[in-house]
């Protein structure tokens, strides 16, 4: 019989370590999720206030202080915009869907009707008695109620930025007194900017990648004359940033309500057919030569990163799931004792960081063909 391969005393009280500290930080997030639900989020927008704010200095001539005011106004209304595009487009779609509540129910008898005409089924089942059953008091009361609860939680992210933004003044002196050593100061910051630097990468894909998705989808929407084709698109932008299950709201939503909306099943076909074209034209090809090595996070990860921040979190955990991921990979890579969690993360073996920068280096100039990341570490100047 093979003897068991013998780890040293060491490494297996550190990997252990480790696993009881994930345990204990997953069983935190969970129980914690009220408050640290908006405080991600506020974090989230951080990332995003830096990286426009960088953006506008690099473009414009304004100074640091007025790119910093012009970023944060721009996040914050476009925080508050997509909240009330949601909203008042959602409030508009139940209205009209409530004008034509009539037409709902005869026209799913219909489609039901046809769909057990195709298998031989000679008494087709009926929706008409079920949907006037429907307690509609209840269901506008539950509305009501996420959207107050919306309205709440975007309240305490406000609150939870102004006070990241109040004390990032004080971050570099903070940095200086925990680190006061100049290699180890420089090698945590280091690690902030890869952290920073992969977020920020994964947000101008999504970005770019769903603006070209919206401005197609769109198009054909309106080409087959879709109701509400606004407020469609824009939902498609939003859970485009929700690994998996973005895609598949984005290619079945607006075709399931073309089959409640028109007569006839071509136009529900025409977009189901068109999106479907259009969403895998933009994963197999658009996206990940704009991604490069930036996300490089196998696949099994993101999916079980959706499946955990979305139960502890719900959907801004599956909104920020990704992100997450992103994260963590970043800050194992960058110690020795958590670097083979880092490489389980990572899509080939090789995470972000290296022991060393020369063995980097030379792997770099053994591979020239090796696509670089669209958002390496940057320096503390940009």
């Amino acid at each position: 019989m093979k003897p068991p391969i013998q780890l040293p005393t060491s490494s297996v009280a550190r990997n252990a370590v480790v696993a009881i500290a994930v345990v204990a930080v997953g069983a935190a997030v969970y129980w914690m999720a009220d408050i640290l639900t908006p405080l991600a989020m506020a974090i989230f927008l951080l990332i995003m206030i830096d990286g426009v704010k960088r953006t506008i200095e690099k473009r414009t001539r304004l100074p640091d202080h007025t790119a910093g005011i012009a970023a944060l106004i721009l996040v914050v209304l476009g925080f508050f915009a997509s909240i009330a595009f949601i909203v008042n487009g959602a409030y508009g779609f139940f209205s009209d869907a409530s004008g034509v509540s009539a037409s709902i129910g005869p026209r799913i008898d219909q489609i039901l009707a046809d769909a057990s005409r195709l298998v031989g089924v000679a008494t087709p089942p009926t929706l008409t008695d079920l949907i006037a059953q429907i307690d509609v008091r209840g269901y506008l009361m539950q509305v009501a109620a996420q959207a107050q609860g919306v309205v709440t939680g975007a309240i305490f992210v406000m609150i939870y930025l102004g006070f990241l933004l109040a004390s990032q003044g004080g971050f570099r002196r903070k940095l200086v007194t925990m680190f006061p050593d100049d290699s180890v100061r420089d090698e945590a910051v280091q690690v902030f900017q890869r952290v920073r630097g992969g977020v920020e990468g994964y947000l101008w894909v999504q970005t770019v990648t769903g603006v070209m998705i919206c401005a197609a989808a769109w198009i054909l929407m309106r080409a087959v004359g879709l109701q509400n084709a606004e407020f469609w698109t824009f939902v498609i932008f939003i859970v485009g940033f929700i690994p998996v299950l973005g895609g598949a709201v984005a290619g079945l939503a607006p075709p399931l309500f073309a089959l409640v909306q028109f007569e006839s099943y071509w136009p529900a076909l025409i977009l189901l057919g068109g999106l479907q074209a259009i969403l895998f034209i933009s994963g197999n090809f658009i996206q990940p030569r704009m991604q490069g090595d930036n996300q490089n996070i196998d696949p099994v990860v993101v999916l079980l990163a959706l499946a955990f921040w979305g139960k502890v979190w719900g959907v801004v955990g599956m909104f920020l799931s990704t992100p997450l991921a992103v994260m963590a990979m970043a800050i194992l890579a960058e110690f020795r004792g958590s670097r083979w969690m880092a490489i389980l993360l990572s899509g080939d073996g090789e995470p972000y960081a290296d022991d060393k920068p020369e063995r980097s280096a030379r792997k770099a100039a053994a591979r020239p063909s090796r696509r670089s990341r669209v958002n390496p570490p940057q320096t503390m100047e940009d």
